[in-house]
């Protein structure tokens, strides 16, 4: 399955709209208590205003609640003049600044919503919490501005997301920095980046041909923050026919924008393909996968690479493919340390687009805290005809099914940023290029450059060698020789797959004390 991109340039509010985020099974908003859930979405409308208790509980005590109770699925009704919106009409549609909530409050943060409509139908119910107490934010047809009048209409519509907007550029100027909108879907960036690459707050099913199961998050809860406070706290109810979860979510823009995850779910069914920090995105093609491409730039992707950094202290680095058919690798760890989708090509000649700048697109990391036991990083690779479609899935699968009527916490750190937020000793992988072999058409031709760590600065008489394994197969000619151009190493080899339809390959660049690079890895299918 493939998420639809709306492939449209401009600002950033408009660039989170590229993608079709509502392939999905989403439930309806809930109100603050868990004492006081809402057993339908025609009741949502009627949450009461005044202000009821909140603490870092409440949001798990109404998810507890929701999983023992059978799934009951959203009223998306929308009156005759919105219920078939297209793109154009739903961005015409414009919140209007100075009614962000905390506008001229002299705060870190302000925050403006979406209106329902195009694909974002559910009514998702948002709540300010300020001394322990939360309160609806509340609706106003003239929160927003519109570009045809008729689209204005007085019915209590409630909003479909969240923009969380911060001064990350420049002093004084606020811009988007975070996007909560459609399904689970999230996006944030740091700072002088673009939108790229999204998070989700769970997956289940990706890659099933049965099909996916997308979650919703049915309801946020805004902590105000105080005066001179760079950090902002933003909970979450998850809700789906198979789990429902609670969300807590401490974010802190800047050079790298951090997100602090603390997260529970509550099964309702017994799930043996769930997804822990899931990451989506988009890779059409680069030097190391053009096949079938007729494209004038080098390169085309949000990321280029799934990258990990083990339980045992190994760090990978997987080039990403859009393959024929749809691939997925498992890539079984304990207690990983991290694991990301990359995004090391920082130069505009890396991809020569003047208008949708992937080289300013964010990489996510995942640092899991605490004991996450025994798993897999998923990788889901999906074939893709052009750039706007998500076709990149990754997440952590634990070994063991999550089980109806049991909870489970996961917590991570994510960081929003140009690279991974921890340094390497090791020679890290600058590029993985592909081609054919002379006279052998069936035959590969791969060349992976190094740079960085101890291979940096090292001149001609260096003597490093290359490590390549293939499961199937034969790989031959091994060459390594000095990179000046990147003050590093290439390395090339012929691979011949002889008869295989699949093989997985690996490399690593050595010395004579042992490996001095991260391992390349990588999937080879015709």
């Amino acid at each position: 399955m493939v998420l639809d991109r709306f492939g449209r340039t401009g600002s950033v509010s408009s660039s989170v709209l590229r993608r079709d985020l509502l392939r999905t099974a989403s439930g309806a908003a809930m109100a603050a208590l868990a004492s006081d859930l809402f057993s339908t979405s025609a009741k949502a409308a009627d949450a009461p205003a005044g202000p009821t208790p909140f603490d870092n509980s409440t949001v798990a005590q109404i998810a507890r609640k929701l999983a023992a109770s059978p799934y009951s699925g959203p009223d998306q009704s929308l009156p005759k003049a919105i219920d078939n919106l297209n793109f154009d009409q739903f961005r015409s549609i414009d919140y209007r600044p100075d009614q962000a909530l905390w506008h001229g409050q002299n705060l870190a943060f302000d925050v403006e919503f979406f209106p329902r409509g195009f694909l974002y139908r559910p009514r998702i119910e948002i709540f300010e919490v300020t001394d322990g107490k939360s309160a609806l934010v509340p609706y106003n047809p003239d929160l927003f501005s519109y570009g045809d009048p008729m689209l204005r209409v007085t019915d209590n519509l409630g909003f479909a997301g969240l923009r969380l907007r911060y001064a990350i550029n420049t002093p004084g100027i606020m811009e988007e920095c975070a996007v909560f909108l459609g399904a689970s879907y999230f996006r944030a960036v740091a700072k002088n980046q673009n939108y790229g690459l999204s998070a989700r707050g769970f997956a289940d099913g990706t890659g099933d041909p049965k099909g996916e199961e997308f979650a919703l998050f049915r309801s946020f809860w805004l902590e105000k923050p105080q005066p001179g406070v760079d950090s902002i706290v933003i909970h979450a109810l998850l809700d789906s026919p198979s789990v429902a979860g609670a969300f807590r979510f401490t974010i802190r823009p800047g050079e790298t924008t951090v997100f602090d995850v603390q997260s529970t779910f509550f099964p309702r069914v017994k799930m043996e393909e769930s997804g822990i920090a899931p990451l989506t995105g988009m890779f059409y093609f680069d030097s190391n996968d053009r096949n079938h491409i007729d494209d004038w730039r080098p390169a085309a992707h949000d990321s280029e690479a799934l990258q990990i950094w083990t339980g045992s202290d190994q760090e990978l680095y997987r080039p990403l493919r859009n393959p024929l058919d749809l691939q997925f690798s498992a890539f079984t760890d304990v207690s990983p340390r991290g694991f990301g989708l990359m995004q090391r090509r920082r130069s505009f000649h890396d991809f020569e687009d003047l208008a949708l700048n992937y080289e300013k697109r964010p990489s996510l990391w995942i640092e899991p805290i605490g004991d996450w036991g025994t798993g897999a990083v998923d990788l889901v690779e999906i074939p893709t005809p052009n750039e706007v479609n998500d076709n990149i899935v990754s997440f952590w699968r634990p070994e063991t099914p999550l089980e109806a009527g049991h909870e489970y916490s996961y917590t991570y750190r994510m960081y929003w940023g140009w690279d991974t937020p921890f340094p390497t000793k090791l020679a890290r992988v600058g590029a993985t290029r592909i081609g054919a072999v002379t006279d052998h058409k069936d035959d590969r031709f791969f060349a992976i450059d190094f740079a960085g760590g101890p291979v940096a600065n090292t001149g001609p008489d260096a003597k490093f060698h290359l490590i390549p394994q293939a499961s199937a197969g034969t790989i031959r000619n091994v060459v390594v020789e000095p990179n000046p151009n990147i003050n590093g190493w290439r390395t090339t080899f012929e691979f011949a797959p002889g008869n295989v339809k699949l093989a997985e390959l690996s490399a690593v660049l050595a010395n004579d004390q042992g490996p001095v690079s991260e391992r390349w890895v990588y999937r080879w299918t015709p």
